[in-house]
């Protein structure tokens, strides 16, 4: 649809936006939507949806998890990948993300301050949100040793190299200390 505003022609976008149900702002922006977007556009979108129900506590840690997104295209765009960072890397940034929220509830608690600890553990769930769900101990194992009979791995030397394979394969859902300990065991015992 085209304006006119003075002597100037200025074209208006009409953008889709979801429905919002009444509940919780993160169910409502989400419905139908998930499959689609990429983890940018939901994190965006719930924002927005925190926004509109005044959901404060939500609104500040999703707006950390874009200024962290944010710092990391920024980086991105210092070695020449002007796209920004894909979602494989912001999956592995909420990753980190989650881990931080979790060191600090833990100090937290250690010094007393349990207030300052559930805020640091509520803020992780909301990071969690956007990962896909952990493997269990027995997808780890299955996962590990599935790559290292593929990849024909015969010993220590080829960990590197087994672990570059988990990491492409299972980024964001694999905890891999416990797949780096699996696989050693794996090469050393072959």
């Amino acid at each position: 649809m085209f304006e006119t505003i003075g002597t100037s022609l200025r074209a208006q976008q009409k953008f889709f936006t979801p429905e919002i149900s009444s509940g919780s702002a993160a169910s409502g922006a989400r419905i139908g939507l998930v499959e689609t977007m990429s983890l940018r556009e939901r994190i965006t979108t719930d924002m927005k949806a925190a926004m509109k129900a005044q959901d404060k506590a939500r609104l500040s840690t999703l707006r950390l998890i874009s200024a962290a997104i944010k710092d990391r295209d920024i980086a991105a765009r210092a070695e020449d990948r002007c796209a920004g960072c894909e979602d494989t890397e912001i999956m592995t940034l909420l990753t980190k993300l989650v881990k931080q929220r979790e060191e600090s509830a833990e100090t937290y608690e250690k010094a007393g301050r349990l207030d300052l600890a559930e805020a640091e553990r509520s803020e992780a769930e909301i990071v969690r949100e956007f990962l896909p769900t952990p493997m269990d101990d027995g997808e780890i194992d299955d996962a590990a040793k599935s790559v290292v009979s593929e990849l024909d791995a015969s010993g220590l030397k080829d960990m590197g190299r087994c672990m570059g394979e988990l990491k492409s394969r299972y980024a964001g859902r694999m905890d891999f200390a416990k797949a780096g300990a699996k696989v050693k065991d794996l090469l050393a015992s072959a």
